[in-house]
């Protein structure tokens, strides 16, 4: 394909995507009280540009969404940090959509150590990150069997995609919490920004262990759904070189 058009395709993608991050973004979210991972609704759009765009142009596409929206919808000064977990979501997707799924195993596993590697950490309930160690967990097992097993991809791919894009999604949202917990908890803003106690963190986790998997299902059903005819039009337009 000619390169120039290529180029005018991609960007004609990425800027439809920024405007979809940017509207989700804009609008509030489900209430969360203190306790938010997603404060909007863009854990609807984020692994969906993942899937579509390349990694790192869904990177700039999730970017410019959030930090747009987060102009147009104040949450507060610090909120902007945070702003950098969906980007990372949307790669994470990406990556997984091609099969890098050993550069996610790493990140989960550093990420994770860190959390681990905390004091407060252990003053938390073990469970109210049930969704992330099911995320890793079943990351792990689909690498040592399924990644492993290309043939099974290639000979399987129609009738197993809608699947593929849901683990995508749920895999890449995961990886958004993870990195919003290691900035909250590793990093300590929890104290040195926001003052919470570890009662306060406690609290948190409980209730984010209820809300933040509704965010994850409902993002999972409406990605598996909208992907598949979605990445068959996109495919035609060879993005990727």
């Amino acid at each position: 394909m000619n390169p120039i058009l290529r180029r005018s395709r991609l960007l004609a993608l990425v800027t439809i995507f920024a405007s979809l991050n940017i509207v989700c973004d804009s609008i509030a979210g489900i209430p969360q009280l203190s306790s938010g991972v997603w404060y909007s609704w863009i854990f609807m759009t984020e692994p969906l540009t993942g899937l579509v765009l390349p990694p790192y142009v869904a990177f700039l596409s999730t970017f410019i969404g959030v930090v747009a929206g987060h102009f147009i919808y104040p949450r507060g000064i610090y909120e902007f940090l945070f702003t950098m977990g969906a980007p990372i979501g949307s790669v994470i997707s990406g990556f997984l959509l091609r099969r890098k799924s050993k550069i996610v195993l790493i990140y989960f596993a550093i990420l994770l150590a860190a959390y681990f590697s905390t004091p407060v950490a252990w003053q938390l309930p073990l469970w109210g990150m049930w969704d992330t160690y099911s995320a890793f967990a079943t990351l792990l097992t689909a690498n040592f069997i399924f990644f492993k097993k290309d043939i099974f991809f290639k000979q399987k791919r129609q009738q197993i995609l809608p699947l593929f894009l849901a683990f995508c999604a749920f895999i890449g949202l995961e990886a958004d919490i993870l990195f919003r917990i290691f900035l909250f908890v590793p990093c300590q803003t929890y104290r040195l920004l926001f003052s919470f106690t570890v009662e306060n963190l406690q609290f948190i986790w409980l209730l984010g262990a209820v809300v933040t998997p509704i965010q994850v299902a409902l993002s999972v059903v409406f990605t598996s759904t909208i992907g598949v005819p979605l990445l068959k039009i996109t495919r035609t337009m060879d993005l990727e070189q």
